[in-house]
C-alpha cells in the first residue's frame, strides 16, 4: 500500500478512528461499569480489602493502584519512544499497547476479592494499555496533520471516540438492566416456587436478576477488549510505519528517549511560551485527570441513590450525559478557540472546572449529580482535545514529534500520579472522597494564574 499523503483525509480520519476503538476502554472500564461492578463486590457498608499486606478503603486501593499505573506509563514511555525513534515504527509499539490494554479488559471478566492481586493485574493491563498506546496515538497528530488541520482533527477524534463509547455503553447498559433479554439466567428454585411466600418469591427473583446483571457486567468487559482490538485495525491499516533501520536496539537506544527528555527541556528553555503552556498544562491536567477516573467511585459513594439498582442506572446514565455532552463540547471548544485563542478558551474552561469542584462538594442528591455531570461533559471534551492540539501547534519546526510527545505525556502522567495519591490518601485518612474533591480547586486555579503567564507569538522566545 502507498503511504497516504499528510493532510490528507483518509489519513486523518484514520487517525481520528483509533479514538473510536480504544475510547470504549475510559467510558465502560474507566468511568461507568468497572466502578460500579468494584464497588459491588463489597457487601459490607464498610468497604476495605487486604492487599499488599495493607487494609485499605476499597476506593483508595484501586486510586492507588491507578496512581502506580500512571508512573510505570511516566517512566517506560520516554525509554519506548526513544526507541520507536531508532526503530522508526511506533506503529508497532502503538500496536502492542494496544492489545495488552486489550487482553487486560478481558481478564477483568474473573475480577475478585479472593484473587485480588491477579485481579489487580489485569486492571493494570487495561490502564497501562490505554495510556501507554496514547503516547505514540497522540505523536502522530503532527506528522499527519498540518497546524491549521490539527485542532479540528482532534476534536473529531475526541467526537468519534464519544460517540462510539457511548454506543457500546448502551448495549452492555440494555444488558446490564434488562440481563432476561440477552440469555442470561433468571430461574428461582421449584421449592421456592412453589412454597415460599410473596415476599420470598419477589426477593428470590430479584437476587437472580442481582447475580445475572453482575455476570452481565463481566460479560462488558469483555465486549471492550473485543471492540479495542478489532477497531483499531483499520487505524494500523493506514497510520505510517516510519522507517527501519535494520540495526540493533542498543543499550545506549534503550535509554536514548530519557536523553531527548533532557534534550527537550533544554529546548524549552528557548521557547518561553511552550515551557510556560506545560507548566499551565502540567497543573490543570493533574485536577481534570484525576476527576474523570475518581468521578463514579465519587458518585458512588457519596451520592444518595436509593436502591442498588437506581444506583446502577443513575451513574450510567450520568456517564452518558457526560459522552453525549462532550461531543457537544469538544465542537464549541474548537470553535471558541478559534474565534478567542486556544490560551483564553482554556482559561475560560478551567475556570468552569473550578466552580464544579465546588459544586461537587455541595451535592447529595441524584438530580445534583445529573446536573454536575451534565456540565463536566461541557468541558471535559473541551479541555482534552484543546489541550492536545494547543501543545502540537506550539511545538517548533522538528521532524522529532515523537520525544517532544514523550516529554507532553510524563508530565500528564506525573502530575496525575500526584494527584491520585493526594486525592487516595484524603479519601484514606478521612474515610471520605467529599474532602478530596475541594483540593483539586487549587490546581484549577493554579492552572488559569498560569496560563495567564503564557505569552503570545511574538513574546514566545525567551
Amino acid at each position: 500500500m502507498n503511504q497516504l499523503e499528510k493532510g490528507s483525509k483518509k489519513l486523518l480520519n484514520a487517525w481520528a478512528f483509533y479514538d473510536w476503538a480504544n475510547s470504549v476502554y475510559t467510558l465502560t472500564i474507566a468511568s461507568s461499569i468497572f466502578p460500579i461492578f468494584y464497588s459491588a463486590l463489597f457487601l459490607s457498608e464498610i468497604k476495605t480489602v487486604e492487599a499488599f499486606g495493607t487494609v485499605f478503603k476499597s476506593t483508595a486501593l484501586i486510586t492507588y493502584v491507578t496512581a502506580f499505573t500512571f508512573l510505570v506509563v511516566a517512566f517506560i514511555s520516554p525509554v519506548l519512544s526513544g526507541i520507536a525513534d531508532y526503530v522508526g515504527n511506533k506503529k508497532n509499539f502503538l500496536k502492542f499497547f494496544c492489545y495488552v490494554g486489550s487482553v487486560g479488559c478481558v481478564g477483568l471478566y474473573w475480577f475478585s476479592l479472593e484473587h485480588i492481586h491477579l485481579s489487580l493485574l489485569f486492571y493494570f493491563m487495561g490502564l497501562i494499555g490505554y495510556w501507554g498506546s496514547l503516547v505514540f496515538y497522540n505523536s502522530y497528530l503532527p506528522d499527519i496533520a498540518f497546524p491549521e488541520q490539527q485542532d479540528s482533527i482532534s476534536a473529531k477524534g475526541f467526537s468519534m471516540g464519544y460517540f462510539g463509547s457511548v454506543l457500546l455503553l448502551i448495549f452492555n447498559l440494555l444488558m446490564v438492566m434488562f440481563p432476561q433479554f440477552f440469555g442470561f439466567d433468571l430461574s428461582i428454585s421449584e421449592t421456592i416456587l412453589n412454597t415460599g411466600t410473596e415476599a420470598e418469591i419477589q426477593l428470590a427473583m430479584d437476587t437472580a436478576k442481582d447475580a445475572a446483571s453482575f455476570e452481565a457486567m463481566k460479560i462488558s468487559f469483555i465486549t471492550v477488549g473485543i471492540w479495542w482490538a478489532l477497531f483499531s485495525q483499520y487505524s494500523f491499516y493506514y497510520l505510517p510505519n516510519g522507517t527501519k533501520t535494520g540495526e540493533k536496539v542498543t543499550r545506549a537506544i534503550v535509554f536514548n528517549g530519557l536523553k531527548e527528555l533532557r534534550l527537550v527541556w533544554k529546548q524549552l528553555k528557548q521557547d518561553l511560551r511552550l515551557k510556560r503552556y506545560l507548566q499551565a498544562f502540567f497543573v490543570f491536567s493533574m485536577a481534570v485527570q484525576t476527576i474523570m477516573l475518581v468521578a463514579v467511585y465519587f458518585g458512588e459513594e457519596e451520592i444518595s441513590w436509593g436502591t442498588d439498582s437506581e444506583k446502577t442506572l443513575g451513574l450510567i446514565v450520568s456517564i452518558l450525559v457526560i459522552q453525549i455532552v462532550a461531543i457537544l463540547g469538544a465542537y464549541l471548544t474548537s470553535k471558541a478557540s478559534a474565534k478567542y485563542g486556544n490560551i483564553k478558551t482554556l482559561i475560560a474552561v478551567n475556570f468552569i472546572w473550578s466552580l464544579l469542584c465546588f459544586y461537587a462538594y455541595t451535592m447529595h442528591t441524584p438530580i445534583q449529580f445529573y446536573i454536575a455531570a451534565g456540565f463536566v461533559g461541557l468541558v471535559m471534551g473541551g479541555v482534552q482535545a484543546l489541550g492536545r492540539s494547543t501543545y502540537s501547534k506550539f511545538l517548533p519546526e522538528t521532524e522529532d514529534t515523537t520525544s517532544y510527545f514523550s516529554f507532553y505525556d510524563v508530565a500528564e502522567k506525573i502530575g496525575i500520579v500526584i494527584g491520585m495519591v493526594i486525592f487516595a490518601t484524603i479519601d484514606q485518612i478521612t474515610g471520605g472522597m467529599r474532602n478530596a474533591i475541594l483540593v483539586l480547586v487549587a490546581f484549577f486555579i493554579g492552572g488559569i494564574i498560569l496560563l495567564f503567564r503564557v505569552p503570545n507569538e511574538k513574546e514566545k522566545t525567551a
